[in-house]
């Protein structure tokens, strides 16, 4: 574990450092969302179909939400330079292994190395900043993990023109597509280390102990002081894991096959889109959901959680049927719902964090959320997976265009409406799920929301 010394602020640190260290390792991981442009190349140099082409990716998500869900308690104990050093390591290493796959053309060495170690990284790299971020701003918790969070929607918007730049000098075969792996791997190992070395937890939360152990601020407390065992114990919880694997499953579909799905929607079409345009289609999408993940989560702050939620899946549904309506009539209108849709996708992450600590407290919520990040593994199947199938079965029947998405879209529809249902069941958590205040002494009456809380 590392020592104290290094990781507890100095007397006068600002944190306003702290976002800029989780930003670098959000912005190094946040790459996934990239994973569609290396689609293409796989498919062809590989012989591979877009299910299977899906896979690594399928598999990091669920990595992702299984190492946040079990190793979520570790990193509370542990503290963020730990968990940051876990993920940097497990991230980079899963493109050097990724490489070596490549390179032999053995793809289930890309699933292993991207998928289960690369998402190893993912998941611990995630919540890493996380409470920490809420420990130095109770007072702006949307914002603060909305800061750090955008990195990750934000990622794919380098790692996007990135990647198509490195398979482009070094050849979108087997050969080339392991040294661009291998490139960046190298390199966000670097990147990561700077988070690592930025980091500070502030003098009154030291790292092996969880946030109860810190005496909160006024703008801090809620009321509320679940653990994370009584919080799985909570209808709350449950009716917010809906809520999160609905929102996510709405967006990961489009997203994780963004390059191909714009090429094939207007493949029929008098100028059908290119593989640069479908790059930079990639790279629209990163930056709608970078922006949703800070502009959502901020507003989140002054309407409250719930507010935001009913905006982005009510909202979100209604541009999927905006897109199944018009088809292929409109690149402009199709490239806006879409956009639109993954700022509701990025929104929905970054507000997720600070909708805990409303409902559960600070008491153990990277815990928690880690925990809730099991939503997100189920919804990196289910997405990909709705929409990959429908499209391969739609090809294999003679659809071309947009038809070959447009059932997919009605499912994404349903999936929201669902989602949109179980925010509203959300109330305050009962008190007789919270711990004593203190470490003693009977629980507190009732649960107070505070601002922003919008239960």
């Amino acid at each position: 574990m590392p020592a104290r010394s290094g990781v507890v602020a100095p007397p006068g640190w600002s944190r306003w450092l702290v976002p800029p260290a989780a930003l670098s390792i959000h912005l190094a991981i946040g790459q996934a969302y990239a994973w569609s442009v290396f689609k293409p190349p796989l498919e062809a140099s590989l012989g591979l179909s877009g299910t299977a082409s899906a896979l690594p990716f399928q598999v990091a998500i669920v990595m992702l939400g299984l190492s946040a869900a079990f190793g979520g308690t570790l990193v509370e104990r542990n503290g963020p330079r730990w968990a940051m050093t876990v993920s940097a390591v497990c991230f980079s290493s899963g493109f050097l292994v990724a490489a070596l796959g490549a390179a032999t053309r053995q793809y289930w060495l890309v699933v292993v190395g991207y998928g289960l170690i690369g998402g190893t990284g993912l998941g611990i790299g995630y919540i890493s900043p996380v409470s920490t971020l809420i420990k130095w701003f109770p007072d702006r918790p949307g914002m603060a993990t909305g800061i750090a969070i955008m990195g990750f929607g934000g990622g794919a918007l380098i790692a996007s023109p990135w990647s198509a730049a490195l398979l482009s000098h070094f050849g979108a075969d087997p050969s080339g597509i392991a040294r661009t792996f291998l490139t960046m791997g190298l390199a966000y190992a670097v990147f990561m280390t700077l988070g690592v070395l930025l980091v500070r937890v502030p003098p009154d939360a030291p790292p092996s102990q969880g946030a109860a152990d810190r005496a909160p601020s006024p703008a801090s407390v809620t009321g509320a002081r679940v653990s994370a065992r009584s919080a799985l114990r909570t209808p709350q919880f449950w009716c917010l894991w809906v809520v999160l694997c609905a929102n996510v499953t709405g967006g990961i579909g489009i997203l994780e096959k963004a390059a191909p799905m714009v090429t094939d929607f207007f493949a029929e079409t008098s100028s059908p889109v290119g593989t640069a345009a479908a790059a930079g289609f990639v790279g629209v999408l990163s930056l709608a959901n970078m922006l949703g993940r800070i502009v959502w989560s901020s507003a989140s702050d002054f309407t409250g959680r719930k507010n935001v939620y009913r905006l982005c899946l009510g909202a979100g549904a209604l541009m999927y049927l905006v897109i199944a309506l018009a088809g292929d009539s409109s690149k402009v209108l199709f490239i806006v719902c879409a956009a639109v849709v993954l700022s509701f996708y990025g929104g929905g992450f970054a507000t997720v964090p600070a909708y805990l600590k409303d409902l559960f407290g600070t008491y153990q919520v990277g815990a928690v959320h880690g925990r809730l990040l099991t939503a997100w593994s189920t919804a990196g199947i289910l997405g990909p997976l709705i929409v990959n199938s429908v499209a391969d079965a739609g090809k294999s029947a003679g659809r071309t265009g947009a038809d070959r998405y447009t059932t997919s879209f009605l499912v994404m529809i349903g999936l929201l409406a669902v989602g949109f249902a179980a925010n509203e069941l959300i109330r305050p958590v009962h008190p007789r799920h919270h711990e004593p205040a203190g470490g003693g002494g009977r629980p507190p009456a009732e649960a107070v929301p505070e601002r922003g809380a919008g239960l």
